[in-house]
C-alpha cells in the first residue's frame, strides 16, 4: 500500500476526488476538482503507480518539451493537500482517471491512502448526461449509504441497480472501512455534453461550498459558465430541431413541483443514464 507520512498532523481532513472518464461527462467532475486545486494552491504529496491500474493504449501518455526535453506524463492518480486555504479543515484533493484494472486494489489501496490520512469525510464528485436544458440550474444529486451524515450534505439512500464507475467501488470500499462517503452528481444537458461544460462544474463546487459550509470563489467558473451558456444559446438558434427540444425541457423543468437538484425524476435519470452507458459498451 502507498505509504503516506503528512506533516503536520491533518485538521479533520475531508477528502474529495474525481476521475477523468465513465464517471465525468462534459469533464465537469474532473474541472471542479481542479478549480479548487488551484484556487487552494494544493500541493501534491502521493502518486498511485500507474503501471498497476492503466492501460496505456487507452490511457495513453502525453509529451511535451520542456527546456528542449522532451518530458512523458503518465496517466494517473494523484494526491494533493489544501492546508493553506482559510479552511476550518483541511481539504486533501484526488485527481485521477478511471483505472483500467484491478479495480479491487485500487480501491484497497485509495481507501488506504485516506486512512493514513485520518480522512473522516469521503466525497466523490461525477457527472452523467441527461434530459436537462442547459438554460436552467444544473441539478446536482448527492446520494451516501451512511446514515450519521450530516443534512447539509443533502444526501440520501441509493437505490440504483445496474453498473458502476470506479467511484461506487471506491466508496463501497471506504463504507467497509467505516468511512463516510457521499457520491454527488450533476445533469449535464446531453445535447451539449461535450466537453468542457463549465456550467456543470460551477455546480458541483456549488455544492461543495454548502457541503462543507464554506465560501469557495469562482474564479474563472462563472464566467467561463456564462460563454458556454451563450454557445448553446447559439447553436439552439441555428437548429430550430434544438430550440423546440430545449423549449420542451424548459416547460417540464418549469412546471416540476420538486426543487430542482432533488427528487426521484433525478434518480431515475442517473440509473438510465449508467445502464444507457452500460449498453454502449462492445
Amino acid at each position: 500500500m502507498l505509504q503516506v507520512h503528512p506533516s503536520p498532523a491533518l485538521r479533520n481532513p475531508v477528502l474529495i476526488a474525481a476521475f477523468e472518464g465513465w464517471n465525468d461527462a462534459g469533464d465537469a467532475a474532473s474541472r471542479a476538482v481542479s478549480h479548487l486545486v488551484d484556487l487552494w494552491a494544493a500541493e501534491e504529496f502521493a502518486e498511485m503507480d500507474p503501471e498497476d491500474y492503466y492501460d496505456y493504449q487507452v490511457n495513453r501518455p502525453d509529451v511535451s518539451i520542456e527546456d528542449g526535453k522532451r518530458v512523458y506524463t503518465w496517466p494517473s492518480t494523484r494526491f494533493l493537500l489544501a492546508t493553506r486555504a482559510g479552511l476550518a479543515r483541511d481539504v486533501v484533493l484526488v485527481q485521477g482517471i478511471e483505472p483500467s484494472t484491478r479495480w479491487k486494489q485500487f480501491a484497497a489501496e485509495f481507501v488506504g491512502v485516506a486512512q493514513q490520512l485520518g480522512v473522516t469525510t469521503i466525497i466523490t464528485l461525477g457527472a452523467m448526461l441527461t434530459d436537462v436544458p442547459h438554460t436552467r440550474p444544473l441539478p446536482v444529486s448527492a446520494s451516501s449509504d451512511d446514515p450519521g451524515l450530516p443534512d447539509r450534505f443533502h444526501a440520501s439512500p441509493s437505490a440504483y441497480e445496474g453498473p458502476t464507475g470506479i467511484v461506487g467501488i471506491v466508496a463501497a470500499e471506504a463504507s467497509r472501512e467505516g468511512i463516510p462517503t457521499v457520491g454527488a452528481w450533476v445533469a449535464v444537458p446531453h445535447y451539449a455534453g461535450g466537453p468542457p461544460a463549465p456550467k456543470a462544474a460551477l455546480a458541483l463546487v456549488a455544492y461543495l461550498e454548502d457541503a462543507l459550509g464554506v465560501s469557495i470563489p469562482h474564479a474563472g467558473l462563472e464566467e467561463d459558465a456564462r460563454e458556454w451558456e451563450q454557445s448553446v444559446d447559439a447553436l439552439a438558434r441555428e437548429e430550430e430541431d434544438v430550440a423546440e427540444y430545449v423549449s420542451s425541457l424548459e416547460q417540464q423543468r418549469d412546471a416540476a413541483e420538486l426543487p430542482e437538484g432533488s427528487g426521484d425524476a433525478i434518480a431515475k435519470e442517473f440509473e438510465r443514464y449508467l445502464k444507457g452507458r452500460d449498453d454502449e459498451r462492445p
